[in-house]
């Protein structure tokens, strides 16, 4: 349900419904919380649900920066020139700094360094900087934010993984 709702919040961002978009993600994290608490609560949590969590939550990051940068390519989502960047640029940049923030812990953990969900730009907080710019029209901020944050937290979790590796 959370990806599908991701999906929706796409779509609401490429149309420039930066307030709907917001909604829609704040929905989708309510379901995304919800089923990992259904399957530990009632004894179904498998390291394949896992691994499938993961993937819906790549897919659901992607779709939404998809949907922003195809807001700010066809005009219906108004950026400011202060960053001289364009606001599609920027979403590229915070999409492979989520990515390697996911990456950087699994191959961590593969290798076999523990307790590596640290850093400052978790999905969950990546998530609510998006909100936040969506709902107060602020999304090319909350965009550089993330771009910023996700390299930050890249690091942090590469020093951990050289800590403990």
């Amino acid at each position: 349900m959370g990806l599908g709702i991701s999906f929706l919040a796409a779509i609401e961002f490429a149309a420039g419904d930066l307030i709907m978009g917001a909604v829609l993600i704040m929905l989708s994290g309510i379901f995304d919380v919800l089923d990992g608490a259904v399957a530990r609560s009632s004894g179904m949590m498998t390291p394949f649900g896992g691994v499938l969590d993961s993937v819906c939550d790549r897919y659901a990051d992607a779709a939404i920066f998809a949907g922003i940068i195809y807001g700010s390519i066809t005009g219906v989502i108004q950026t400011t020139t202060f960053f001289q960047a364009p606001l599609w640029l920027l979403c590229v940049i915070a999409l492979i700094g989520s990515y390697m923030v996911s990456y950087t812990r699994a191959r961590a953990e593969a290798a076999g360094s523990t307790a590596m969900n640290i850093g400052i730009a978790e999905r969950s907080e990546r998530l609510i900087i998006l909100v936040l710019g969506a709902l107060t029209y602020q999304i090319m901020i909350a965009v550089v934010l993330i771009a910023i944050l996700t390299h930050i937290t890249l690091l942090q979790r590469i020093w951990k993984a050289k800590q403990t590796l």
